[in-house]
């Protein structure tokens, strides 16, 4: 039997503690039977002021993993998403990617799964987009060789690069919009066929939509990346306005 509410899908979306961003940004991009479930990974709020200060970030989210999945688990959602970004490409891009799913395939025994190293390319796809990006991100520049790698193993060379060097968890939430229009215009730059922004804390959905009009290129956010990916793959195909093309087009 269904679920009243989640008829056509129940989500599982395991994210950090100190997350204020992606769920109320998935509740946004929820289409009329399905559910979001929220499952936090306990991490503190501590000041990130060095690169080393955010790696210790990344491996207290790292091995928060298991213990919010067995949470949310026990709502038995249908599909499981991963509500961060960073974590799912970090020391070895898809590889990294890969080890994950492993580690939800165990504890769920196989259940979809929705991470945002799997759903970008698949977002590039359906955009066309290939080549030369920007990339925003709020982390410190600790995060740049990582994404640079996992972006060459897609296709995609990252020729401007801002990092907003948030100087906490919760502080990610808390950026502004001026500074993510900013950021936007700095990577900007001709040869960028498109601009790709990472950190799932990073409320950035809204301004992506609108900033594709004032651009005239893609604007990928990654968590309408990650959820648009979920959609598609529950078999959800409802097209929504205000969330940019890729949301509204594919």
């Amino acid at each position: 039997m269904p679920d009243i509410l989640g008829w056509r899908c129940t989500f599982g979306v395991v994210t950090p503690s100190t997350n204020t961003v992606v769920q109320p940004e998935y509740d946004d991009m929820r289409p009329p039977g399905v559910t979001n479930h929220i499952g936090r990974m306990h991490i503190p709020n501590d000041p990130v002021q060095s690169d080393d200060d955010f790696s210790e970030l990344i491996r207290r989210i790292d091995f928060a993993l298991e213990g919010a999945l067995e949470r949310v688990l026990t709502a038995e959602p249908d599909h499981i998403i991963l509500g961060i970004s960073a974590e799912s490409v970090w020391n070895g891009g898809m590889a990294a990617a890969r080890a994950i799913r492993k580690r939800v395939d165990t504890m769920t025994g196989g259940k979809p799964f929705t991470q945002a190293a799997d759903a970008l390319p698949a977002a590039l796809e359906a955009l066309g987009v290939r080549g030369k990006i920007g990339l925003v991100t709020p982390y410190f520049p600790v995060a740049d060789g990582h994404l640079r790698a996992y972006l060459r193993e897609i296709g995609c060379e990252v020729v401007a690069a801002k990092h907003l060097c948030r100087r906490g968890p919760v502080d990610i939430g808390l950026t502004s919009l001026d500074d993510l229009r900013d950021a936007v215009t700095e990577v900007n730059t001709k040869e960028v066929g498109a601009i790709v922004q990472f950190g799932a804390n990073l409320p950035f959905g809204a301004l992506a939509a609108t900033a594709e009009a004032w651009i005239g290129k893609p604007v990928i956010a990654i968590n309408t990346a990650t959820y648009w990916h979920a959609l598609r793959t529950a078999g959800i195909k409802d097209q929504m306005r205000g969330f940019g093309r890729l949301m509204s087009d594919h």
